[in-house]
């Protein structure tokens, strides 16, 4: 993959959001807002962060931030972040407006050593300067491509086959290791598939589909062994919720169109941000879903009133 960990927004895009217990974590040195950065071996946490950039230090490869309150976290303030990768501080300006993943390290003494990933410029400080990448943000009304991908099965599939039914779409890789980004989307899942499948008719006019954007571990069958845990290993179960991966070159204009960041991790993985989305009988999305702070229930509801119309 490609794509890099800088991307731009023709507006504002929320990445992810944790509801926690606002804490004294985070702490400054000095009394100049400056961010400790000692690194720490505590539970990496996330927050989405939004907020407009005073300065840019190429040098120390971080930013100046005057940001938003990061809900559940810390109270609006100016302060110094350093990026988690540098080499995208040559794309920011003084004056541009993001949103970006804020990662720090849970410890005994609160969260310690912040930094920034997944920066989305929201608005640019610079007419001059263009993406590499349009990122389209889904929204209600578009018409979904035709995109093909390869099940756990080995078949191929396309979107369009599921037209005349409620599709519901989610992304994820199988390596992905931190609890409320994948296996929290595919737990989600699960309960929804559930619920449906109580429902004889609703389950015959709906379908669920979670599409792996690393298809080069991803393989057939890895996601059948993958899937199968959360499916409940019966393979009658992947007839209505299938695990596919993204064929290698159709990864980035999958990507774009659902407006999903991907980039190279430490060991091997994957840092992402999430996107789940409503696909309509029509082939067209009814509903976009880019954080994790959506409900089972929440969807359930809105594919019940999609599947009755």
């Amino acid at each position: 993959m490609s794509l890099p960990s800088l991307r731009f927004a023709s507006r504002s895009f929320v990445c992810l959001a944790f509801a926690l217990l606002l804490v004294a974590g985070c702490k400054s040195s000095g009394g100049s807002g400056a961010a400790d950065t000692v690194a720490s071996p505590g539970e990496l946490k996330a927050f989405t962060i939004r907020g407009k950039i005073v300065s840019v230090d190429a040098a120390k490869g971080s930013v100046m931030l005057d940001h938003e309150a990061v809900a559940g976290f810390m109270d609006a303030m100016t302060m110094s972040y350093k990026l988690k990768d540098p080499g995208v501080v040559s794309e920011l300006h003084a004056g541009d407006r993001i949103t970006a993943k804020l990662l720090v390290h849970k410890t005994s003494d609160g969260y310690e050593d912040p930094r920034l990933d997944e920066i989305v410029v929201t608005a640019q400080a610079k007419p001059d300067y263009k993406p590499a990448v349009q990122y389209h943000v889904p929204a209600a009304g578009d018409a979904v491509p035709d995109f093909k991908l390869v099940n756990q099965d080995g078949w191929t599939i396309h979107l369009a086959q599921f037209k005349g039914r409620v599709l519901l779409l989610t992304f994820i890789y199988t390596r992905c290791p931190l609890p409320d980004f994948c296996p929290r989307m595919n737990k989600n899942f699960a309960e929804i598939d559930k619920a449906l499948a109580a429902d004889p008719k609703l389950y015959s006019t709906t379908h669920l589909l979670s599409i792996s954007f690393d298809p080069k571990f991803d393989t057939p069958a890895v996601l059948k062994s993958y899937g199968g845990i959360y499916t409940g290993g019966t393979t009658g179960k992947f007839a209505h919720w299938d695990f596919a991966a993204t064929p290698a070159d159709e990864l980035d204009a999958v990507a774009q169109f659902f407006d999903l960041g991907v980039t190279p991790g430490e060991g091997g993985t994957l840092n992402h941000s999430l996107s789940t989305v409503l696909v309509g009988k029509d082939g067209k999305v009814l509903a976009w879903y880019p954080t994790n702070d959506w409900t089972p229930a929440e969807v359930l509801a809105a594919v019940k009133s999609a599947s009755a119309s």
